[in-house]
């Protein structure tokens, strides 16, 4: 276990907390480091140190603003290498993995900063003028899951300090360390209380949420924790913004390559061993290809390293937590009592760590578990279709409504049954491209408001209207 200290971001200061706990390395089960148990002192410290600094960062220029966001990319970028060390030690993604994880936040901030708060002229004549701008709501708390901890940190800390709002940013208990790294390295490039970092155990989340002095919860997690965000958050009327769970659906239309795609359509569910929000979680085939694909699937899986991310050539590696392996574990069992067939995997790891196989399952009934829930994890199943309008119901048969994606070479098709999927993100002949000037929100229990974009930037801020009424000029 490493004896560096890790330390919390809090009004400036580093503070390394009365109390600590263990964080765990996925891939080898042991402790990579202790850190900080933010206490409720703690948390009312960081809280009111973003409420001191507020009125002043909100008054900042914007351009000003964007100065900081830029400097913090560039701290990004500068300390990737050793960033990425962190976030696989403690996530367990393979470090080129890490790697770009810290890079394409340090350009997400780059983009961010480029948004404009727009204002609406609603009238302007020679009796008055009514203005509608958009002003910061005030101490933001974001809440970072453990699959990007730092990617999705970032796509909150940045549109809430362009906004000119301050931040309390909270990591997932599973994966702190990077994100507490991250504030140590930029504390002396943004103004004390701006940003604060605080890392804790489970008590530290509903602490945050209930606290009466945050405005608006950014919060990326499952739709379950979701929910329970909300409800804390209506006893004092914060403004919430949501990204919660998935079940996409990717449909591979006939007229594909099958030999072209294989490779492509398999890492659009297994990148980061399937821990991605908008993974394709279930695939269904057109049954003129279905044998063929599916064979190239379970061919390509098996070239496939999976292993602990800090070993070169690692591609996959483990769950990232007990909890989450033990659900997928629970979903592999279920499929095998069921009698499922299995093209690849099926079975759990006899090592160390929590690894689960790469797993491909064969054409499961519809209302099997595996194909109704969301796994997040390093299992697929392929079903097969005859009809576009049945697989669009299928696929639209769910409570979420993340993002899809559409396999064809017949574009127009394709586009038609995009504008028939109830979900907030379709892509056609690619996945999973976020990117930080375009809106990403889920539909139905995948999410509420935007994040990226204009949209995304907007959340962060309240309307606020100004009447102006001229005076009328009086002659001698």
């Amino acid at each position: 276990m490493e004896d560096r200290p890790y330390a919390m971001l809090i009004g400036g200061a580093l503070v390394a907390g009365a109390e600590a706990f263990e964080i765990l390395n996925p891939a080898t089960e042991q402790p990579v480091a202790l850190a900080p148990d933010c206490t409720a002192a703690e948390l009312d410290a960081a809280v009111a140190a973003a409420r001191t600094a507020f009125p002043s960062w909100a008054a900042t220029a914007i351009d000003e603003r964007r100065a900081i966001l830029h400097a913090i990319a560039d701290r990004l970028e500068a300390n990737a290498a050793m960033l990425a060390r962190i976030l696989t030690s403690e996530q367990g993604k393979p470090h080129p993995d890490a790697e770009r994880e810290i890079r394409g936040a340090a350009a997400n901030m780059r983009l961010t900063a480029t948004l404009d708060l727009p204002v609406n002229v609603v009238e302007d004549t020679s009796a008055r003028t009514i203005e509608t701008r958009h002003v910061p709501i005030g101490v933001v708390a974001g809440i970072a899951p453990w699959n990007f901890p730092i990617a999705l940190g970032i796509m909150k800390v940045a549109p809430a300090l362009l906004a000119g709002n301050t931040v309390v940013l909270k990591p997932s208990p599973f994966t702190p360390l990077a994100t507490l790294k991250l504030g140590e390295i930029v504390r002396d490039i943004v103004p004390a209380g701006v940003l604060n970092v605080i890392s804790g155990s489970d008590r530290l989340g509903p602490w945050l949420t209930g606290h009466r002095g945050i405005d608006k919860i950014s919060f990326t997690g499952s739709t379950q924790t979701g929910r329970r965000v909300m409800e804390s958050a209506s006893h004092s009327l914060k403004r919430v913004t949501l990204e919660l769970g998935g079940n996409d659906a990717a449909i591979v239309l006939p007229d594909i390559d099958v030999a072209a795609l294989a490779e492509q359509l398999f890492w659009i569910a297994f990148r980061n061993a399937g821990q991605v929000c908008v993974a394709a979680k279930r695939f269904y085939i057109h049954e003129d290809i279905y044998d063929d694909l599916a064979k190239a699937l379970a061919e390509y899986a098996g070239t496939v390293k999976v292993g602990n991310g800090a070993e070169q050539g690692t591609q996959i590696g483990p769950v990232n937590n007990r909890p989450q392996y033990q659900r997928v574990l629970d979903l592999l069992a279920d499929a095998k009592a069921k009698g499922y067939r299995f093209l690849v995997g099926g079975d759990a790891s006899e090592a160390p760590g929590y690894f689960v196989p790469v797993s491909i399952l064969d054409n499961p009934p519809e209302d099997a578990r595996i194909v109704q829930e969301e796994q997040f994890g390093p299992v697929v199943p392929l079903m097969k279709y005859r009809d576009v309008d049945d697989v669009v119901a299928r696929v639209n048969a769910t409570e979420y409504g993340l993002g899809n994606t559409i396999w064809s070479n017949d574009i127009d098709r394709a586009m038609e049954i995009a504008n028939r999927l109830e979900s907030g993100m379709v892509w056609i002949n690619e996945a999973q491209i976020v990117h930080p000037l375009a809106s990403f929100g889920g539909h139905k229990q995948s999410g509420l408001g935007s994040e990226g974009g204009v949209e995304g930037l907007l959340a962060y801020t309240v309307t606020k209207t100004v009447v102006v009424r001229k005076p009328t000029s009086v002659s001698a």
